[in-house]
């Protein structure tokens, strides 16, 4: 378990030093100066998150092999998280893109009751936006009822997430997934200030990590583990 994260961080933080290499900044502009400074605040507090323990031990951080995510899981599986996924989207999402558009987010409507951290804790909404830092950016997926930093998901359903940001701006929106390799995307989206509402379709079997950086500032990360659906005995 230990070695799967430890080689998860340093996967991530070498796909982030290979775009230095080609001139481009994977964080954005996340404080990162140069190759000298392994205690820079943004590649520490994504790492920081990364190594977060998540809600079920059972599924590891690494695997030699992709079938694990590819063997099927059972409804079961899902059920405790059905409140996060829809099969279709909600939100507006071009043809062939998988992440939608930035919308503002009315929280005055939909509050949510509790939030739950990646390893499961959580918190009644009121206590949690008591104690939340008002510029710091936060990302949250989205349920009926709850947000939560960890869900377990069948591959082709669709997420809401909720992106708070201080500032409005560009933003970078990144995406790790884990599967026999790491492998990262990025995609370049507009953030109002306040809350923001994205639809984000888990298309593909594995470990999906997301993030966004917004006025040079990392987010926290949301994990999604993503299976294929047992098919049903008759």
């Amino acid at each position: 378990m230990i070695t799967g994260k430890i080689f998860l961080s340093i996967a991530v933080i070498a796909c982030i030093l290979t775009g230095f290499a080609y001139g481009q900044d994977w964080l954005e502009g996340g404080n990162v100066q140069s190759f000298s400074r392994p205690s820079d605040p943004g590649i520490a507090g994504m790492v920081r998150w990364l190594d977060q323990p998540v809600y079920n031990p059972s599924f590891p951080w690494y695997t030699s092999r992709d079938t694990f995510y590819q063997r099927g899981a059972p409804e079961a599986t899902f059920s405790p998280f059905r409140q996060y996924y829809t099969t279709s989207a909600q939100r507006a999402v071009a043809l062939g893109q998988r992440v939608s558009t930035p919308v503002k987010y009315n929280m005055s409507q939909r509050t949510p009751t509790n939030v739950y951290y990646a390893s499961g804790q959580g918190l009644p909404y009121s206590q949690y936006a008591s104690i939340a830092p008002s510029r710091a950016n936060d990302l949250w997926i989205q349920g009926t009822g709850n947000w939560s930093q960890y869900v377990v998901v069948p591959v082709g359903t669709w997420l809401q997430l909720v992106a708070t940001a201080p500032v409005s701006g560009p933003g970078g929106f990144y995406e790790i997934t884990q599967m026999e390799n790491a492998t990262l995307e990025y995609n370049r989206l507009q953030f109002y200030q306040g809350y923001n509402n994205i639809s984000f379709n888990a298309d593909r079997a594995g470990r999906h990590m997301l993030y966004f950086v917004v006025n040079n500032e990392p987010s926290n990360v949301v994990i999604m583990d993503v299976f294929s659906q047992a098919q049903q005995k008759m």
